[in-house]
Formats: C-alpha cells, structure tokens, sequence
C-alpha cells in the first residue's frame, strides 16, 4: 500500500522535538507532524499533547523528497478542526462617563464644592494652581542637581 497525499492513517509516536513529533507509518516510512498540525489550538510545549509510543490518527499533507509532512489536527472530524471560542468574560454593558456639568468637576480645581463661580475665578483659579505646580517643578529639579545646560560633566 503506497502513501498518498489526502490519507488517514494511524501511526505510532517515534521521537518528539521541540518543533514536533515523528510518527512511524505502515510500510516502515516515517513523518513529522509540525507542532502547528498536533492540536487545533496554540501548543507551547509539544509533549502536553504526546507522548512517545502514543497511537496517533495523521493525515498526509505533502509528499517531499521521501519526506512525509503529517496533521493530526486536519485527521480530526471537521468539528473538533476548529479552535476553540475563548471563555468570554461576562462583561457589562459599556455605559458611557457621566457628563462633566460645570467647570469644576476637573481635577486641578479644589475638591471643595463651592457655589458656581464666574469664569475669571476659575481661570484665576488655574493659573495660579499652574504656576504653583511649575514652580515646585522647577525647584525639586535644582534640588536634584539637574540644569538646562546639561549635567555639569562635560558630557551631553
């Protein structure tokens, strides 16, 4: 009986590699199932899912030079061929941010909730958390040693 392109046979697990298995065929040739043809899913670690002297069920794929490219997957029923759906998580629903009613929801404001005031308050409001934050800036980098004009030893 000569091996054709299409087959099913059954085989027994000769030597695995890191990029597959060896399977010893009837007629005393012998094929290698690629690590991407053993399992419908993504395989790490190949002897999770063979193991030496293990009886496979191979499809033939290509007939190379007398090498004999194998699938252990494509020999499964069409059914079992597919990759498995992911676990979904239960997800909620998207619901979207509350909307932002005034001025003062933002975080560089106060978190005292005062009455509504005008826009100059605000933005008087800003301006000075700005700079108070730019000054604190520009002191913890003297503090550190750090300058504009490099680190002080030559080098840039």
């Amino acid at each position: 009986m000569g091996i054709e392109v299409g087959m099913i046979l059954e085989g027994k697990v000769s030597g695995i590699t890191k990029f597959g298995a060896f399977v010893d065929l009837p007629d005393s040739k012998t094929g290698m199932v690629h690590i991407s043809e053993v399992a419908p899913t993504f395989i790490n670690e190949i002897s999770d899912y063979v193991k030496i002297g293990q009886t496979v069920k191979v499809k033939v794929l290509a007939l190379n030079d007398g090498k004999i490219s194998l699938s252990m997957k494509q020999a499964l029923p069409k059914e079992q061929q597919k990759k498995p759906q992911k676990q979904s998580r239960s997800r909620q629903p998207y619901k979207p941010a509350p909307p932002v009613t005034s001025p003062g929801d933002y975080e560089w404001q106060s978190s005292q909730k005062s009455s509504p005031s005008s826009f100059e308050d605000m933005m008087s409001k800003f301006k000075q958390t700005s700079e108070d934050k730019m000054s604190d800036l520009k002191r913890g980098g003297e503090s550190r040693g750090y300058s504009r004009r490099g680190n002080g030893n030559g080098r840039k």
